[in-house]
């Protein structure tokens, strides 16, 4: 079986007659791909945030101030804009397993440069090694982030599709967790650092591993589903040009690439927005894990239910009113002394709301924008993401003010003295400014639903392509069907009628 472009395009060369004949058939070994992607998206976000949740100590510890600790972080943002489009290409054009194994070995060789300041000795700029390593960390991180959208859309049946997104694109914010977790636990004092950063090269060095020795194709040899075998079926260029003009596109990518933006600043800033008003790191890391682990539990609930129903629009948007209105009241209750309780149920009910979309979004992506390629698709929402996430970071940080009034910080450098209370009140304001446009302006039809309305059901991965039957179901061409079936309305209303798969 060929991997790459090859393979990516064999299926949309088949004839229409044997494309009539063929069987929908999926494989085991799709969640072996699922899990490799999963693993290497883990490694690579606690990688990212592994300074920021102890951020104070790594100031003191490297004699650096607050925004170059701070850079440590936005470079991910910085170094993904222009190498988001590279890696767009790279997804659709060159293929899935070699743009993981790519991403694994980028991966890897940053997380080890971070180290090397303590591996070799008379180092007189150790700053400059772990901002070498962030940024070939950063370019990992866009291979890896697009893959689940395209993951999902060539391996898995159609009610599969979004529980598969999910877990992929959940992989991230878990390890955002991890590194919330186990960065204020690994560093008490300045002499653990050389720790943390070592124990942070065992998974991308597992993750690096597992993609060299058991990927071994890009795409199945029978397609999943009828949309999966229309995949990447518009070149680069021309599938650009097709999502600049797509109206519901543009929308959905502006909104939701803001809300990326509002919660990279939120998950870098968060420890030292609450430092300043006497809470501690654990405090912070906490917080933050607990924004992860009901993003998780939210996004996993909220997958299933869009797999089954196909209520993407909705889901959505009444997701990001109510993340809003947790983003109003963490800018109000964050400015506030000895709210532990409030904040802890705060921070649970952003990531409920704000991270079970994400997953939801990436597919609606694909649908409003189909048979555009999902690389494409799901790399230009994250692209813009982080190019708007680098704007509301900067902005963010610029507007402190340093505070007259006696401080009550726990923080260990000058930013004991800064006040967040404007910065925090500027985000809650994107973030209901995002939402309002969303729910005003976003209506689609599901494009890659429509076009699969009516083919065969898929075959579970134990049954044998020859007990299919030899002779192909009726099929009614879409433009046949009443409107109801073909997806949603013009309010994103889904249909009735979804084609099944049984997996």
């Amino acid at each position: 079986m060929m991997a790459g472009p090859a393979g990516d395009g064999q299926w949309a060369a088949a004839t229409p007659a044997l494309a009539a004949l063929r069987v929908h058939r999926v494989y085991a070994r799709r969640w072996v791909f699922l899990l490799v992607v999963s693993l290497l998206s883990c490694s690579n976000a606690t990688l990212w945030l592994s300074f920021a949740p102890v951020a104070d100590t790594i100031a003191q510890h490297f004699l650096l101030s607050t925004d170059q600790v701070n850079w440590l972080s936005l470079v991910y943002l910085v170094v993904s804009i222009p190498s988001g489009m590279v890696a767009i290409w790279v997804l659709d054009s060159v293929g899935l397993r070699w743009a993981t194994i790519l991403c694994a070995w980028l991966n890897f060789a940053g997380s080890v440069l971070r180290t090397l300041p303590y591996m070799i000795l008379e180092i007189q700029d150790p700053f400059a090694f772990l901002m070498g390593g962030q940024s070939l960390c950063a370019l990992a991180q866009t291979l890896v982030i697009f893959s689940p959208a395209k993951l999902a859309a060539l391996w898995f049946p159609e009610h599969q599709r979004a529980t598969a997104n999910m877990i992929g694109t959940m992989a991230n914010p878990l390890g955002i967790l991890v590194a919330n977790v186990l960065s204020p636990a690994l560093v008490q004092k300045e002499e653990d650092i050389p720790i943390m950063l070592s124990i942070y090269i065992i998974p991308a060095g597992l993750a690096c591993l597992l993609a060299t020795a058991c990927l071994w194709e890009s795409v199945p040899p029978t397609p999943p589903s009828a949309g999966a075998a229309h995949s990447t079926s518009e070149k680069f260029l021309d599938g650009l040009k097709l999502l600049v003009r797509n109206k519901a596109y543009v929308i959905l990518a502006v909104c939701f690439g803001g809300g990326i933006g509002i919660f990279s600043s939120f998950s870098a800033l968060l420890e030292q927005v609450l430092c300043v008003n006497g809470y501690s790191n654990e405090f912070a890391g906490l917080c933050g894990a607990l924004f992860i682990v009901f993003g998780i539990l939210g996004a996993l609930l909220l997958g299933l239910y869009v797999d089954r129903t196909k209520h993407f629009t909705e889901a959505i948007k009444i997701g990001f009113c109510l993340t809003s209105v947790v983003c109003v009241a963490f800018a109000l209750v964050s400015q506030l002394r000895g709210q532990n309780i409030a904040l802890a149920a705060i921070c649970s009910l952003f990531g409920l709301f704000g991270f079970s979309v994400a997953p939801v979004a990436m597919e609606l992506a694909v649908e409003c924008s189909f048979p555009v390629g999902e690389g494409a698709a799901a790399g230009l929402v994250f692209v813009l993401g982080q190019a708007e996430g680098v704007l509301i970071m900067v902005l963010l940080t610029a507007l402190t003010v340093r505070r007259t009034e006696p401080s009550s910080s726990t923080c260990r450098s000058a930013q004991d003295t800064l006040d967040w209370k404007v910065s925090m009140l500027l985000m809650a304001g994107l973030s209901t400014l995002f939402s309002c446009c969303l729910v005003l302006f976003f209506h689609t039809p599901y494009r890659r639903l429509q076009a699969e309305a009516g083919t065969s059901p898929s075959v579970q991965e134990h049954q044998c392509p020859a007990a299919a039957d030899l002779t192909p179901p009726q099929q009614t061409p879409p433009e046949a069907l009443p409107k109801h079936s073909l997806g949603p309305d013009a309010a994103g209303n889904p249909g009735a009628a979804h084609s099944q798969s049984f997996s």
